[in-house]
């Protein structure tokens, strides 16, 4: 065999061994884009992550990825397992030098993290996600569940919160069905607007809302605005029921005289209020309250 054409041999396995490797690169590599539109390259599953949400912490640990999670955020306290980790503060105050220092593969945050800039400014992968209804919700069990190289995980995840809301459904009365929750998120008081996560599960479980939509998914409102309203139902947490009645001029809503109110404390509440995989739970606990109010007054 003449020289040429060993080194043309040469040549030609040389470039089906680049383009054997380049191959093998690319289906290794995995490209998720976050709600920034911003692209990220993960060569290998991350497994050092830090999440500064809780509705992150609890997806990530319901994907099975809990073992990863090497910091949350101080508000993060599901599931237990996630206790002992080191806290590093909150969307505001997120302790920079604290998350450096945990060496994260990825920092997980929501796109009103005031830290996102000087993180990535730091040399960190950051995946910012942001889930206002159902459908964020899914999308970001999915991104996420690519991201831990664990897709079939979402799946499951979704299917148990579509099981749970659906059993929850059936568990209203007819008779509660299409009556009108005035849902508080903040004493403020903001509430919980159709578009919402929240106002999404109120509708699924067959209840109107006492805000319209187009005051948006979590608008602040003037508290005469809900004494106007009338509300046939309150779902708030517990303390800012009780002391409603002390509110100017919220005596006289109907639904505070009949005790037509679901009030909730702790995680119970939390769990309400977190856009992430217990959202069929929350239907759940929505549902029984419903169902043991008392009747409307004529």
């Amino acid at each position: 065999m003449s020289r040429a054409l060993v080194l043309k041999r040469l040549r030609s396995i040389s470039f089906a061994l680049a383009a054997l490797l380049l191959h093998t690169t690319s289906r290794a590599q995995n490209t998720l884009q976050d709600d920034r539109n911003a692209t990220l390259v993960f060569t290998t599953s991350p497994q050092r992550i830090v999440s500064l949400l809780p509705s992150l912490t609890e997806s990530i640990c319901a994907l099975g990825g809990c073992s990863r999670l090497v910091g949350v955020d101080r508000f993060s306290n599901f599931p237990a397992g996630i206790l002992t980790l080191p806290k590093v503060g909150g969307l505001e105050d997120a302790q920079i030098e604290r998350i450096v220092a945990l060496k994260p593969d990825v920092v997980l945050a929501s796109t009103s993290a005031r830290v996102i800039d000087r993180l990535e400014a730091l040399g960190l992968k950051v995946f910012v996600v942001e889930s206002r209804n159902h459908a964020d919700v899914k999308r970001t069990l999915a991104l996420l569940a690519q991201m831990l190289g664990t897709p079939a995980s979402a799946e499951a995840v979704g299917a148990h919160i579509e099981h749970d809301i659906r059993e929850a459904r059936a568990r209203v009365p007819r008779t509660v069905r299409g009556q009108r929750v005035y849902f508080e998120v903040d004493a403020t008081p903001y509430a919980a607007g159709p578009g919402s996560f929240i106002g999404e599960t109120l509708a699924r479980l067959g209840m109107a809302n006492a805000i319209p939509a187009e005051f948006g998914p979590f608008p602040k409102l003037n508290p005469e605005y809900v004494v106007r309203a009338q509300p046939d139902i309150i779902i708030a947490v517990r303390q800012n029921i009780v002391d409603m009645p002390r509110r100017p001029g919220w005596d006289v809503l109907r639904a505070l005289q009949s005790h037509r109110t679901c009030g909730f404390d702790g995680e119970r509440y939390d769990m309400l209020v977190r856009p992430g995989p217990r959202m069929g739970e929350a239907a759940l606990l929505l549902a029984d309250c419903l169902a043991a109010l008392p009747a409307a007054s004529r």
